[in-house]
């Protein structure tokens, strides 16, 4: 199930029907219509498969410059945006029902075929759109952005996915629970198989807490803005949201949702960097950091890895709050302009600069406190970015193991004794939280040396967050808590 990459380069001619028209006279042609809601939901797609994009980049602008014809309406936005997302949570369903319904492997039909064929399944099995207007406006796609003979082929493998719903479908297409658990999950929850055992490793449990974690990495997350300690406050956002569609956060008192949705750039606070977008898992993690007691001098904060700047920009009030000072560093030139940006205005000293983590330019014993959201796989923001399910591979895990391990030691390093270490990542899986934070304490690695540091409970950090676990360590979970599935361990230097 979606071991292998879905797309690849087809054989000439793959995707198109075969045999002839048989002797009936042809239909006087008819040029086809275009659609602008599906176009840009096409445009989309295309741009997610050809060039790696992430949607939630391309969506925005596109929307935007179909929003200067005055016919494209709200609710056409809000119909391409379903269609974009709702196609890319659910590409693993679809391609094993497009797969039955095709006579010929899946990589060789040519990838924008199949992005159209995806399109119409998702407006057939995963919308309220009739079945007729579903097929036939996929169809007239088709002919605009594929030509007639392919959407020939278009129109008999959507008429025959149209002959059972989704539940129908899935019952054919997926094996029982009993006979294979991971499979049956993959399918029925359009995750890699892959994806589903690392996850459910990581949560540990039977099968209810897997299934509600793989349906919460399906539904469309909330926008959650954070106002900036000293420079905005929850009531000011909810006041701009509007409080019959803006809600509370669930754990941080700087968090407000925008359980209605609507555009953050619209409010003042986040145009004049008062306030931001952040997820609220990312808030409490940078919250827990700086609520840690440490004795002694608590003046010189530093973020490691900054980019693009959200944590960045809360550690950066908080520490004005105390009078500290914040050094936010991150690897990329581009990156570290985000982060400038989001630090524009902070009341407190900062400074921003390009360097890599792992060779740092600063002296060892330098920071009182210091926190690394280090590079990872993304596992735990799959609500946010459904194409990173299909884009990554178990290998890719080996990659980010090596500067995981390195950020960690140089983190320890960059503290004083005394101090504290906040380890973050956006992702569950095991290798990359608590195997990466064991491995530095024990010294595992070629050339690695055990480093004097203690694990400190992280949980009281976290106060009034339930379904914590044991400890010492965190983890955050979209099902449970409603945030990304955060990762957070706290280490205090010993010697």
């Amino acid at each position: 199930m979606s071991e292998q990459p879905r797309r690849r380069p087809a054989a000439a001619g793959a995707g198109k029907p075969s045999g002839k028209q048989g002797g009936r006279p042809a239909k006087p042609y008819r040029r086809p219509q275009k659609d602008p809601v599906r176009m840009l939901a096409f445009e989309v797609l295309r741009a997610v498969d050809e060039r790696d994009a992430y949607a939630n980049l391309v969506l925005p602008p596109l929307l935007k410059k179909a929003r200067q014809d005055e016919s494209f309406q709200a609710r056409d936005a809000a119909l391409a945006t379903e269609l974009v997302y709702g196609t890319l949570r659910r590409q693993g369903t679809y391609d094993a029902v497009i797969k039955a319904c095709i006579d010929r492997p899946l990589r060789e039909v040519d990838p924008p075929v199949l992005d159209v064929l995806s399109l119409g399944a998702h407006q057939l099995l995963g919308t309220r759109i009739p079945t007729h207007a579903a097929v036939s406006a996929s169809v007239e796609l088709a002919r605009v952005v594929l030509g007639d003979g392919r959407a020939k082929f278009v129109n008999a493998v959507l008429r025959k996915i149209s002959a059972h719903d989704l539940d129908g479908w899935l019952e054919r297409v997926a094996p029982p629970y009993e006979d294979d658990a991971e499979e049956h999950l993959a399918i029925y929850h359009s995750h890699p198989r892959w994806v589903v055992s690392a996850l459910w490793d990581a949560l540990g449990g039977g099968r209810a807490g897997i299934e509600d974690l793989l349906e919460a990495d399906n539904e469309r997350p909330e926008v959650t803005l954070v106002a900036r300690p000293g420079r905005s406050t929850s009531q000011e956002l909810l006041e701009a949201v509007g409080e019959d569609s803006a809600l509370l956060g669930r754990w941080s008192p700087y968090a407000v949702r925008m359980a209605e949705g609507g555009e953050p750039g619209a409010l003042e606070a986040v145009r004049e960097g008062r306030a931001g977008v952040q997820d609220e898992g990312s808030q409490l993690v940078a919250m827990a950091l700086a609520a840690v007691p440490v004795e002694g001098r608590d003046a010189r904060w530093l973020d490691g890895c900054a980019g693009p700047g959200g944590k960045a920009a809360l550690l950066g009030a908080l520490a004005a709050q105390r009078g500290a000072f914040l050094l936010a560093s991150e690897k990329q030139p581009h990156r570290a302009r985000l982060v400038e940006r989001a630090l524009a205005g902070n009341p407190g000293p900062y400074q921003v600069i390009a360097a890599d983590g792992t060779r740092p330019p600063w002296l060892p014993g330098s920071f009182d406190r210091v926190l690394v959201d280090v590079p990872c796989s993304g596992l735990g923001a799959l609500r946010r970015r459904p194409e990173a399910r299909w884009r990554r591979r178990p290998e890719d895990l080996e990659g980010f193991a090596p500067l995981q391990r390195g950020l960690l030691r140089e983190a320890l390093a960059a503290v004083r004794v005394g101090g504290v270490v906040g380890y973050a990542t956006c992702s569950p899986h095991l290798a990359e939280t608590r195997v990466v934070v064991d491995d530095v304490l024990k010294g595992r690695g070629a050339g690695a040396r055990a480093v004097s540091a203690e694990l400190i409970d992280a949980r009281p950090y976290m106060a009034g967050v339930p379904a914590l676990g044991d400890g010492p360590d965190v983890q955050l979970w979209p099902h449970l808590h409603g945030t990304d599935a955060m990762y957070l361990a706290l280490l205090r230097r010993t010697a």
